[in-house]
């Protein structure tokens, strides 16, 4: 008989390490419900100002729940997840870290910015009157242990998870992840209630929250990397009012994602009155950057997307 199991919020770790014994262990068919906590270990809280950016421990950050462990679980097979609900919690937070974003290059973004959020006006949250973001919450780091010995940092994914952001991966939407170790040894959290393709600033809406996933094991089945099945719409489901587009053409992707994203900065300061770390955070939660083109040598275009929908009264 399927079971559900119970990760609690002081069940973390800060690396992925093939060695850590598991908080729990599942068989497949079961359910995990993950209370993951707030990634910065409480150096921001609700009623944080800009000063806690300046303070950060960056080794504290990125507190992750598990690991766990998935009875018959071998490299070459296939771990299944199941994303039953991502349940943020009242409040929420973005930052723009100097340093740590898309445009750590520009003058503006040198100094850091901090937005608390309310969140408990049903699933919109106000960014300023006028300025709201629906919620749609997902992990942003799910993953397994990776097969190289020793710690490994949370900061960037794998072929196994990790940090992924993939703000498609939301309730209704199944993660298939290819074990590289005995037991898989799976671990999620940093949850975002909401947040753009590119996640430009750094942050989305940073959040606590019950995660409730359910797993299956495919024997055999050995893939080379993440897959993913969503169901619906890719982007913005909620948006009804179109959207303002930005394009960038030249031979680098990442210097055409930073200029796509100054041209929707500069649209949002302009049209709508916004400072330039409000758009910047703006865009983080609410921009889609897309790669338009790769075919047509020596230029490429990327895209950045965003929705008007966002915008009421």
């Amino acid at each position: 008989m399927a079971t559900t199991h119970h990760v609690s919020n002081t069940q973390v770790h800060y690396k992925w390490n093939r060695d850590l014994p598991p908080v729990v262990e599942i068989d497949p068919g079961d359910t995990v419900i993950f209370d993951t906590p707030e990634i910065t270990l409480n150096q921001i809280t609700k009623n944080s100002t800009v000063d806690a950016i300046a303070n950060l421990d960056f080794g504290l950050i990125h507190q992750i729940s598990g690991p766990v462990a998935i009875r018959g679980a071998e490299p070459g097979d296939t771990v299944v997840v199941n994303i039953v609900e991502v349940k943020p919690k009242e409040w929420g937070w973005t930052a723009i870290i100097p340093g740590f974003n898309l445009l750590a290059e520009d003058e503006a973004f040198q100094t850091p910015y901090l937005k608390i959020w309310e969140l408990t006006k049903g699933n919109i949250a106000e960014f300023k009157p006028g300025i709201e973001i629906p919620f749609e919450p997902f992990c942003g780091v799910m993953g397994l242990a990776m097969a190289e010995p020793g710690e490994h940092t949370t900061v960037p994914p794998s072929r196994v998870g990790g940090n992924i952001d993939i703000r498609q991966l939301t309730s209704g939407s199944t993660l298939r992840m290819p074990v590289a170790v005995p037991g898989a040894l799976f671990s999620c959290g940093d949850c975002h209630a909401a947040q753009g393709d590119g996640e430009v600033c750094g942050t989305g809406i940073e959040v606590e929250a019950l995660v409730t996933l359910l797993f299956d094991l495919i024997k055999g089945e050995d893939i080379p990397e993440l897959r993913f099945h969503r169901p619906g719409n890719m982007t913005a489901s909620w948006n009804d009012k179109g959207w303002e587009c930005r394009t960038a053409h030249g031979p680098d992707l990442w210097t055409l994602t930073q200029q796509a994203t100054r041209y929707t900065i500069d649209y949002l300061v302009k049209e709508h009155g916004l400072t330039q770390h409000e758009a910047f955070a703006l865009c983080s939660v609410a921009m889609d950057l897309k790669i338009s083109q790769v075919v047509d040598a020596p230029n490429w275009i990327v895209t950045s997307c965003l929705p008007l929908g966002i915008f009421v009264g």
